[in-house]
């Protein structure tokens, strides 16, 4: 699975150059334009998924590719895009613009969760079509922003959180107009297939990605923002297998990449798969290869 483009690769793919004060303790934020592709060729953004956070108004004709489904944008739209979900665009006339603001997760450390929007729940509405009005205040909000952004004013990022909350909550209080969407599947099929997701990104394990968050079927059901049956019989329909069977599956893969390619102690191993027992993974392990750990890396 092709890894999550990172802050640094997106300024260095858009711009050749990366800021320096990408990871400050106030997280980063910034704020671009979307330049009209005037030559008339179809442009296109890479479908895959990005560490950090995005909404945008884009005007012109446009085919947003976002997870599993398609939207067909007709002339005018609002964004939101979450490290959760790969999305891609297609602009599909000459002279489409527009403007976008990105920010890291630690943008918003200890100024709400940022996640429990709607907007950026895996299942949630991502993108509305909007209107010539609905247009003009939206440019009304990101206008304000490039002046703050801009100014010198101390406390202007606070000033920027609650711009970016102001444009959460626009994109929530109107309903999504004549867009069209085209869903391959259903509602259990993408559950599923973001589980899947949010289970595979956490691996491989190594010294900078060192233990994994999500453990058990609750951890998933709360992050997807779904109830534990719910991920349960999404993903028994779409897999034939229970959600903790493919937790331990994976789980199992990865103890053995760790016993046999690192130089890690068992303890250190257990701790890194979420096992707060050492016994614990021991008895995990030998359950499933008839072996201890240590019987296992020796062999």
């Amino acid at each position: 699975m092709e890894k999550a483009e990172t802050l640094e690769e997106f300024y260095s793919r858009k711009f050749q150059w990366i800021p320096e004060n990408l990871k400050n303790d106030l997280g980063h934020f910034n704020i671009f334009c979307l330049k009209p592709y005037l030559e008339g060729a179809v442009k296109s953004v890479p479908y895959r998924r990005r560490d950090f956070y995005k909404v945008m108004l884009v005007t012109g004709a446009s085919t947003v590719h976002y997870a599993d489904r398609v939207y067909m944008v007709k002339k005018q739209a609002l964004s939101f895009s979450n490290p959760l979900v790969p999305y891609k665009w297609d602009h599909l006339n000459a002279h489409n613009g527009g403007v976008y603001c990105i920010f890291n997760p630690h943008f918003f450390s200890n100024f709400g969760q940022i996640h429990q929007y709607e907007v950026f729940h895996p299942n949630g509405t991502h993108i509305f079509e909007l209107s010539d009005e609905e247009t003009h205040e939206v440019e009304a909000i990101f206008e304000k922003m490039q002046e703050e952004f801009s100014s010198e004013y101390k406390y202007k990022y606070d000033r920027l959180r609650n711009l970016v909350l102001e444009l959460i909550h626009f994109g929530m209080k109107i309903q999504p107009a004549e867009l069209q969407v085209n869903q391959r599947g259903n509602a259990a099929l993408r559950i599923a297939s973001i589980f899947l997701e949010l289970l595979e990104r956490q691996f491989p394990i190594d010294e900078s990605h060192s233990a994994i968050q999500l453990r058990t079927p609750s951890d998933f059901a709360e992050q997807l923002n779904v109830h534990v049956n719910h991920l349960n019989r999404a993903v028994k329909a779409m897999t034939g297998k229970t959600t903790s069977s493919l937790v331990a599956e994976r789980l199992l893969q990865e103890a053995k990449v760790l016993l046999s390619q690192s130089r890690w102690n068992v303890s250190e191993i257990a701790y890194s798969l979420g096992f707060t027992e050492v016994t614990h993974f021991n008895n995990f392990f030998k359950k499933h290869v008839n072996l201890s750990p240590t019987q296992f890396r020796k062999s």
